[in-house]
């Protein structure tokens, strides 16, 4: 069973979602929050498998509540869910440590799904978003240390198309099936991924691909 944190300023919005997710056989949502200090105290209290996070919130927004997380230690595989369609939130989420980003206008099927793949180790950007998310890496100043580091290690032709499949938010098993390769290869792939990359993990990959072009530039495999 994969037990949700859900947080949303709207009262009305959170019931929504739990009688949605309630008509499920694997996801229960295991506790609520209103704004952003009371789902930190909620995640601290009782760590939820996903935590489904509004961006636009009184007294702290989700923005900040991943940041907080990430400081303190609190590795919650997070969703962002938002009526916001803007750019610079989806990249201010995913610099802040958000494993996926979709709008409320999703299917019930769509979400779902994208609570499965994160509760997974995956990630989850809406198609539309990765797309712009790829274009807006080249417009908008950069705000991490991500900037300082040292250019990554080429990757190979096959590593780069795995790349672009995790920033499309596909899990391992659903790239292996659609590369006709061993589940097995896809790790030994995603690892070598973020050691030549430098990062910690998949959500880190594609904000440094994004900042280096590797997703729009096919140029570079090694």
């Amino acid at each position: 069973m994969i037990r949700v944190c859900l947080v949303d300023d709207q009262t009305l919005v959170r019931a929504g979602l739990r009688q949605l997710l309630e008509l499920t056989s694997d996801v229960v949502v295991s506790c609520e929050a209103g704004d952003g200090d009371e789902a930190l105290a909620a995640v601290e209290a009782d760590p939820p498998d996903v935590l489904l996070l509004d961006l636009r919130m009184p007294v702290r927004d989700g923005i900040s509540v991943l940041r907080t997380m990430r400081e303190r230690g609190d590795e919650i595989p997070t969703l962002v869910l938002t009526t916001f369609d803007d750019d610079e939130l989806v990249l201010g989420a995913l610099r802040a440590g958000a494993h996926g980003y979709l709008l409320k206008d999703v299917t019930l099927e769509g979400l779902v799904g994208a609570i499965r793949t994160i509760a997974a180790g995956g990630t989850m950007w809406q198609p539309a978003i990765t797309e712009r998310l790829v274009r807006a890496a080249g417009e908008l100043p950069a705000r991490n240390a991500l900037d300082q580091e040292p250019d990554p290690q080429p990757l190979t032709g096959r590593e780069l198309e795995i790349l672009r499949l995790l920033a499309g938010g596909y899990a391992n098993r659903e790239i292996a099936t659609a590369l006709h390769l061993a589940p097995g290869t896809v790790k030994n792939h995603v690892s070598s991924i973020l050691l030549k990359l430098g990062v910690r993990d998949r959500t880190q990959a594609i904000l440094r691909a994004l900042h280096t072009g590797l997703l729009t530039d096919r140029d570079r495999a090694g």
